[in-house]
């Protein structure tokens, strides 16, 4: 052993550069090697090979094969983003910032119509009343948002609806696509929130295209007036939101490449100036 080491040293200071670094190498190798593992804390590689140890977790979101209809989902939202967008549909994704939405839908939530249980249970107390003789007093109807859209096409017609919130996600658009020229038509201050599921949850059903107030206690009258004109300056005075066009936004590599060759361009146009 002693002559090889002795041997190796030699050859390392006589050898040739690229000869000297891999004998260098297996040295450092074998000095590696003879390092005694302490027997308290001995080294337990892992296998991750097959019948080996299990992998740790990791992100494998990208190797699987989606449903049909998550993979439509996520195809026609990149559709919507390359395809140019008429300024018709493009209004829908003008929606309220998030304190705003705070804001209406705190009016919304105190205008709640009652659910079917509140209302059988109310229906039936009025028929004991009756059935034990008692006089019913009749009382106006309740103050409360209105919903559907035939219903709210019917009040903003009639010009009865003071605000009209519609839905960004309406599933096919053609359902409301145009409400907001008739809301424009007939000075009805609108505007667009962004989750029709949220705007159900207001009135106790699953989803709602349209929601609309026809009027508010007097204790809610100011925030409704600055609602109304904040919407009105907002959406309906609004000439530009309703001109603009949307989408046309490009891929990641294609938008590298056009900026690439708009550099290109520019550096051959640059040399044209100089002769």
């Amino acid at each position: 052993r002693q002559f090889i080491s002795f041997f190796e040293g030699y050859r390392i200071k006589k050898g040739k550069p690229c000869q000297r670094k891999r004998l260098l190498k297996r040295q450092k190798k074998k000095e590696k090697k003879e390092k005694k593992s302490d027997p308290l804390f001995q080294s337990t590689p892992r296998n991750f090979r097959v019948g080996g140890n299990i992998r740790p977790k990791r992100d494998l979101s990208r190797f699987v094969k989606w449903p049909r209809y998550v993979r439509l989902q996520r195809q026609k939202k990149i559709l919507q983003q390359r395809l140019k967008v008429p300024p018709a549909l493009n209004q829908f994704n003008n929606t309220l910032d998030k304190n705003q939405t705070a804001e209406l839908f705190k009016l919304l939530m105190k205008y709640q119509p009652e659910d079917s249980a509140t209302k059988s249970e109310r229906i039936k107390e009025a028929a004991e009343a009756k059935a034990q003789g008692a006089e019913i007093e009749s009382s106006k109807a309740p103050i409360v948002c209105k919903f559907g859209l035939k219903h709210v096409t019917y009040l903003v017609e009639s010009k009865k609806a003071k605000l009209v919130c519609i839905a960004s996600d309406v599933d096919p658009i053609e359902l409301v696509v145009w409400l907001p020229a008739l809301c424009k038509k007939m000075d009805v201050p609108y505007c667009i929130v962004k989750n029709k599921s949220r705007l159900g949850w207001v009135v106790h059903q699953k989803t709602t295209a349209v929601i609309a107030l026809t009027g508010v206690k007097k204790e809610d009258q100011h925030t409704l007036e600055t609602l109304r004109s904040n919407f009105h300056s907002q959406y309906n005075e609004n000439v530009q939101a309703s001109r603009k066009w949307g989408g046309g936004i490009m891929g990641l590599k294609t938008q590298a490449k056009l900026e690439k060759r708009e550099k290109l361009i520019q550096a051959e146009i640059l040399k044209k100036a100089q002769y």
